[in-house]
């Protein structure tokens, strides 16, 4: 069984993203590593290239920044490092700049792929999610925010990534039939040095929107303003040993008062419903579980 890691990255240094943590994460599951790096405004190219790993080939590629609708350009570089991974691999291991992957979960994952590497009933593995907030001590509890998502695929070039990269579609748009697989992805996207982190949310809109929209509605500030969310619950377990050092060294702090949480009558309504069901009503779900 051989496995193909791939990501993308452009401009990690200036937007702060933990992408030398995620590959990382997943390297000792992957037999070779595909990086897509994009044209960037700092040394992403030569932080890629001092990884100390043989496994890892470097794409350069260029974005293609007309593309503003939907976040198209990240599903369009992420089908360029998709197409680079060989064709005697079986799984392809996706992993995006700001997620990583805890180390316990290795030996679960593996047998999955083992599990289901000659089923062709099966097009991939659905993973779960912690998405951090703030700071590295608590996590998103509203239902805004996605539970789940793929990120393990087979070697089949009939499937490409979807809108804006969150998730995988195949041929005729049609959803992946996947296995869960008890494994969470954290998501620290939303854990950045306040100043690194307004960057990020003024260039990212930009994947979307046009001038116009970002003038009305991106705020210009030159600290991202974290206290607008609405529900977050304390994180009580353990981060991946990649993460540690950058964890020791987070140089801002961020205190959230958990009573204040305020989630609406209709967010409240759902998660009585989650707790009932297991599910959120309406919950947006880009897979089908077989």
């Amino acid at each position: 069984m051989k496995v193909t890691g791939f990501t993308i990255i452009r401009n990690a240094l200036k937007f702060d993203y933990p992408i030398i943590e995620a590959i990382q994460s997943i390297l000792p599951l992957c037999d070779d590593f595909i990086v897509a790096v994009g044209n960037s405004e700092d040394d992403t190219l030569n932080l890629i290239k001092n990884i100390n790993s043989e496994k890892i080939q470097i794409i350069e590629t260029v974005w293609d920044d007309t593309l503003r609708k939907g976040g198209q350009v990240l599903a369009v570089e992420t089908n360029k490092a998709f197409a680079a991974i060989p064709e005697d691999t079986d799984w392809c291991f996706y992993i995006q700049a700001d997620e990583v992957l805890h180390e316990k979960y290795y030996e679960e994952i593996q047998k999955a792929m083992k599990t289901y590497q000659n089923n062709d009933k099966v097009d991939g593995l659905l993973f779960k999610y912690l998405h951090f907030y703030g700071s590295y001590d608590y996590i998103g509890s509203s239902s805004n925010w996605y539970r789940n998502e793929i990120r393990i695929i087979k070697n089949n070039k009939d499937i490409y990534s979807y809108k804006d990269a969150q998730g995988f579609r195949k041929e005729n748009n049609l959803k992946l039939n996947v296995k869960t697989i008890g494994a969470n992805i954290y998501h620290y996207g939303w854990v950045k040095e306040p100043e690194a982190m307004q960057r990020k949310q003024e260039q990212f809109h930009k994947l979307w929107h046009n001038d116009d929209w970002l003038e009305k509605n991106v705020t210009k500030a030159d600290k991202f303003d974290y206290s607008g969310i609405d529900a977050l619950n304390l994180f009580d377990g353990t981060h991946p040993e990649c993460m540690k050092k950058r964890i020791k060294e987070k140089n801002w702090k961020f205190d959230y008062d958990l009573s204040y949480n305020k989630l609406s009558f209709k967010e409240k309504l759902k998660k009585i419903a989650k707790k009932i069901t297991g599910s959120s009503p309406g919950e947006y779900k880009n897979y089908k579980i077989v």
